[in-house]
């Protein structure tokens, strides 16, 4: 079973950000005692601060402590640069330490505030990486690569090689949550050369674990186990008792996929003994679902050596003892609000509660897990991500042409100056200019070529009319529609098809019917909304109105039905369980805009999206259900079966009818 291992991500931050880990209990005793002869001014601030990063991997409360008495005394002195490092380094225990995000986040926008203020460039770049920390914890990947990249920018103006590697390493685990492996191995490398060079030991032990992760995940386990155990020596020379528990749980993690489950416990219970003396909740976390994980894997193994071992045979008692620490990991995953690992949990316990007969629970647990996954896992986070990564090396195209440019500006003018010595000064300026025309030609055809790229990925996300609002004017009214055509669908029995297929094969499957869908829709010029579980939305007549939408959507119903029917004969010639489809279709007014203000997604909302959801629950599979609004548009086109007036939950009585075949 491939249960995904979170990376202790914040050591990497305190790592290359600040020296002040380095010295464990013996530097926070250095700070105390230079603390009895220090005047109330800024030096008592910066050992406060110091003090407080020191114990943000140690006690955090303690951490939070001297953090806030560094803040309050900065204030007292109207010191701003004093206030930004004191905010910053508050944030730091709440998240490293407390896995508090939502609080971290308020100090260190704070702390990035002010620091902009100051135009402190060296201050903006840590708090920036520390930013997409808490946005990667949170599995908003596009944000944490959007901040990395701009402390990354700042780290390579200002030359600073500490700073460059560890955002490169930071960007690289990004890469390794969204599965990237090559991308990820690429990033994680380049930072682990910087800190080679300047013999950063710590940098690269925790580089060399990230590396083994790397590899863990694609199979490697002889490179991984060598990577991973290098970097617990390495910890273990340092005294990390952070890094050894994080490598603990690797190494566990690779024994785990070799199957050797004694070997992987052994790790894990180390590695979550060890979290807990730390303090560290999202330590605790990780093991809590890695030991879940092995226990379920040992009650599923084909050998039964462990299984007689630790459970005497009896695959009820492992299952259950799986059962409790997912349970726990879920609980914590839940405050921390990791939703990369959650979701994980979740499809766990999902096959846990199925296995002890419980499918109720495992239902319920695999609705979280799918919702989940749609949150954290869908097509417009992967698309904005691209477009962050993309508009980045544009830009820093971009400044560099320009730098470029000036340089021969400079050498054109140059070669002006010194025409007059001459004919054949004349020539070779002549074939300068050409060659370096021809040079800018050739590098900003490539920025447009880049920029296009961007605008479309743009397009993909939102319609072209919404987009080229957003663009023009940096937002996109709402705009209220009168009369559009909205369509749900949803799969009959899906819940009791989830309980006889694994999820892979589930979501395998209904990944392969939207994808049909959306090629559908296209066709009729109809936009798609969102899907919900297994639940398909999409509206015609928006964001441009139209007379047809109506004919447009019945016409894309009965090429969905039709897939559909033909998916089923496929499915059952292989003696499989086939998904029956529901299709309810309403036709009224809408307000349709963007959701939100930095991840954007076209919604609608209204009455008419209520009654179209209620068309479908009162269909039948096979059938598309219209209401009387629609049908009134579209009686001449096609043949119907009146099906009377039918109450509907919340919206009394309504006219029903079944769409069943084009007019001759």
């Amino acid at each position: 079973m491939r249960s995904p291992l979170l990376i202790f991500l914040l050591l990497l931050l305190l790592m290359h950000s600040s020296s002040a880990q380095k010295g464990g209990q013996a530097r926070i005793d250095s700070l105390l005692t230079a603390m009895q002869s220090v005047h109330k001014d800024s030096n008592l601030v910066n050992l406060l601060v110091d003090l407080s990063f020191t114990y943000s991997s140690i006690d955090p409360d303690a951490g939070i402590k001297y953090g806030k008495e560094a803040l309050d005394l900065a204030i007292n002195l109207d010191w701003k640069k004093g206030i930004a490092d004191a905010n910053r380094t508050i944030g730091v225990n709440y998240s490293y330490g407390k896995s508090e995000y939502s609080t971290s986040l308020q100090y260190f926008l704070e702390s990035l505030k002010l620091f902009e203020e100051l135009e402190n460039k060296p201050g903006m770049a840590k708090v920036l990486s520390n930013i997409g920390v808490v946005y990667w914890y949170q599995s908003n990947f596009p944000k944490a690569l959007e901040y990395y990249l701009k402390a990354l920018q700042i780290d390579e103006e200002l030359g600073d090689k500490n700073g460059m590697a560890g955002r490169l390493s930071n960007i690289g685990i990004v890469y390794n949550s969204l599965e990237d492996y090559q991308k990820a191995l690429e990033y994680m490398l380049k930072g682990n050369e910087i800190d080679q060079l300047l013999g950063n030991k710590q940098g690269v032990a925790s580089n060399l674990g990230n590396i083994g992760e790397i590899y863990r995940r694609l199979s490697n386990y002889p490179k991984a186990l060598a990577y991973d155990s290098t970097s617990l020596r390495m910890y273990e020379e340092l005294g990390d008792k952070v890094g050894i528990a994080r490598n603990l749980g690797n190494i566990g993690a690779v024994y785990l996929e070799q199957q050797s489950y004694s070997r992987a416990l052994e790790y894990y219970f180390k590695a979550l003994q060890m979290s807990k003396e730390l303090g560290i909740k999202i330590g605790i976390a990780v093991n809590l679902g890695s030991i879940g994980a092995a226990y379920l894997a040992i009650s599923e193994s084909k050998t039964t050596e462990d299984l007689d071992r630790l459970f005497g045979g009896d695959k009820t008692k492992a299952l259950q003892q799986s059962k409790v620490y997912t349970d726990s990991a879920i609980v914590l995953f839940s405050e921390i609000g990791d939703l990369n690992t959650l979701f994980n949990n979740y499809e766990r316990l999902s096959s846990i509660q199925a296995l002890l007969g419980d499918y109720q629970g495992a239902l319920k647990s695999y609705k979280y897990y799918s919702l989940l996954k749609d949150s954290v896992f869908n097509m417009e986070r992967d698309k904005k991500l691209t477009e962050t990564a993309l508009q980045f090396e544009f830009d820093k195209r971009e400044a560099a042409i320009k730098a470029e440019q000036e340089k021969k500006d400079i050498r054109q003018n140059n070669v002006r100056n010194s025409i007059a010595a001459g004919l054949a000064g004349a020539l070779i300026f002549s074939a300068i200019v050409y060659r370096q025309r021809n040079k800018i030609k050739k590098e900003k055809e490539k920025s447009d070529a880049e920029q296009q790229r961007s605008e479309q990925l743009l397009l993909n996300i939102l319609p072209r009319e919404v987009a080229e609002e957003l663009k023009a004017n940096g937002t996109a009214k709402a705009k209220a529609f009168t009369m559009v055509t909205v369509m749900f669908t949803d799969f009959k029995d899906f819940a009791n098809i989830s309980e006889k297929v694994s999820a892979e094969l589930l979501v395998d499957e209904i990944h392969y019917c939207f994808s049909a869908f959306d090629n559908i829709i296209q066709k009729y010029s109809i936009e798609k909304i969102k899907t919900i579980g297994d639940a398909y939305l999409c509206a015609a007549g928006l964001p441009v109105s139209n007379y047809t939408h109506a004919i447009d959507m019945v016409h894309a119903a009965f090429e969905i039905r039709d897939f559909m029917n033909r998916r089923k004969t496929e499915k059952e010639v292989k003696g499989e369980l086939p998904f029956e489809l529901r299709i309810g279709i309403h036709t009224g007014p809408v307000v349709a805009g963007i959701v939100g203000v930095k991840k954007y997604a076209y919604d609608i909302w209204g009455d008419t999206v209520n009654l179209a959801a209620r068309m479908e629950q009162h269909g039948e599979e096979g059938k598309i259900n219209i209401s009387g609004s629609t049908y009134e548009l579209v009686k001449t086109k096609f043949n119907y079966t009146y099906r009377g007036r039918i109450e509907a939950k919340n919206k009394g009585m309504i006219d029903m009818y079944f769409v069943e075949q084009k007019m001759n």
